[in-house]
């Protein structure tokens, strides 16, 4: 690992000579490998629910249970961490996904189901927050394009997830999730690593000053009225995703009469649009301005989500591509904006925007399911077509937040 070059020298978090994109990559592949291992979870949903005789409903309790966890103990971890950085707090995380792993390849009943997906947003909770600083502190002043390939690494784990699910866990069974363990194993021999790099920094928390909101007039009112407008921003991302995302695999083998390992293969190429759109997102953003970028990313997917229903085979597949492509560009952009906001809370920035806007996508996921059970997947994706129309709000958005561009 690259060393820091003034190792002996403590300095406020978030500032380092130079970016040390040896770290950023390898937190990004971690990344890949965490959420890689998370959605096995949505990606196996059509083995489990012919398996335990599960409706739609059941289904979306499955995934509120993973998100509620790696949901609402995030913010908790992002301000422990703001006081008390946790170097190798990533490594336990990482543990903790690995149990849940196993747990979720041996359950036996629904139950077993519940507490393993739980096991798996829990060590989600403690991943994102402190890899996210790490990620913002490797960067050098790039916090746009570090965020962004950080982000990637992640989307294109959870696009590997469905591609796994069709050609391993479907051929053999609920029971190889349980092999998946090794790569946790893996990525704690990788984030073993960065625990020491990041030591090495001596990372001292920074005193809370607004020093985004000193450029807003140093208004509080300002900045907590972008950080509401931010989550709801997000609210509206996660909710279409999560619905489309977990219902997809459904949504074409219902209306289309694909196979479940087409429909796996699709909604890979689904996630791979994601992963692209975020990386193009970040750098944009570090060019043109993170409010431009807010304003195309969700606003602009409008047109393409509300023709979705009526496409056929050939035109939902382009048009999930578009839509992953523009959605996904927003998270880096809406990130590094808050994390502009308040510089010295990277934690719980991190952990409210990665958790709390993910829950309450997951929660309308599992909303949707009991729409689903009670009309059908195109009624749910007619309604889910106009979430991303929350994204007017981003008018209120303060246009001279601090960072928006690169220096």
């Amino acid at each position: 690992m690259q060393k820091s070059a003034l190792p002996e020298v403590r300095r406020p978090l978030g500032i380092v000579p130079e970016a040390t994109f040896s770290i950023v990559l390898t937190l990004s592949f971690a990344h890949l490998l965490n959420d890689m291992m998370q959605s096995l979870l949505p990606a196996i949903y059509p083995l489990i629910k012919e398996a335990y005789g599960l409706d739609f409903g059941q289904i979306g309790l499955i995934t509120l249970a993973f998100q509620l966890t790696a949901s609402l103990l995030q913010p908790v971890v992002g301000m422990f961490t703001d006081r008390r950085p946790q170097p190798f707090s990533l490594v336990a995380g990482m543990a903790l996904t690995l149990i849940g792993l196993i747990v979720l390849g041996r359950a036996g009943n629904y139950s077993m189901l519940l507490i393993g997906a739980a096991l798996i947003g829990t060590g989600s909770s403690i991943f994102h927050p402190e890899s996210t600083r790490m990620a913002r502190l490797a960067s050098g002043g790039r916090h746009g394009f570090a965020q962004s390939l950080f982000q990637v690494g992640g989307q294109t784990g959870q696009a590997l997830g469905p591609l796994l699910a069709a050609f391993i866990v479907v051929p053999r069974g609920q029971a190889s999730i349980s092999s998946f363990s090794v790569v946790a194993l893996v990525a704690m021999v990788l984030l073993l690593q960065v625990g020491q790099w990041y030591r090495r920094q001596s990372p001292a928390p920074v005193k809370a000053r607004l020093a985004g909101g000193g450029r807003l007039g140093s208004s509080r009112t300002n900045v907590a009225l972008a950080l509401a407008v931010l989550v709801v921003l997000m609210f509206s991302k996660n909710a279409y995703t999560a619905s489309l995302s977990s219902y997809y695999t459904f949504y074409l083998i219902d209306k289309f009469s694909v196979s479940v390992q087409i429909s796996q293969l699709l909604l890979f190429w689904f996630l791979v649009s994601q992963a692209a759109g975020s990386l193009i997102g970040g750098h944009l953003g570090d060019r043109f301005g993170r409010r431009a970028i807010i304003w195309f990313s969700i606003v602009g997917a409008v047109p393409f989500t509300l023709a979705l229903p009526f496409a056929s085979l050939f035109w939902t597949i382009v048009l999930t591509t578009i839509i992953g492509m523009i959605m996904a560009s927003a998270f880096p952009a809406i990130l590094v904006y808050a994390l502009d906001l308040l510089p010295g809370k990277v934690g719980m920035i991190a952990g409210l925007f990665y958790g709390v806007s993910f829950g309450l996508g997951a929660l309308s996921a599992a909303l949707m399911g009991g729409l689903a059970d009670l009309t059908s997947l195109t009624t749910v994706y007619h309604l889910c077509a106009f979430l991303p129309l929350l994204g007017l709000f981003t008018w209120f958005l303060p246009s001279t937040a601090p960072n928006l561009k690169r220096p």
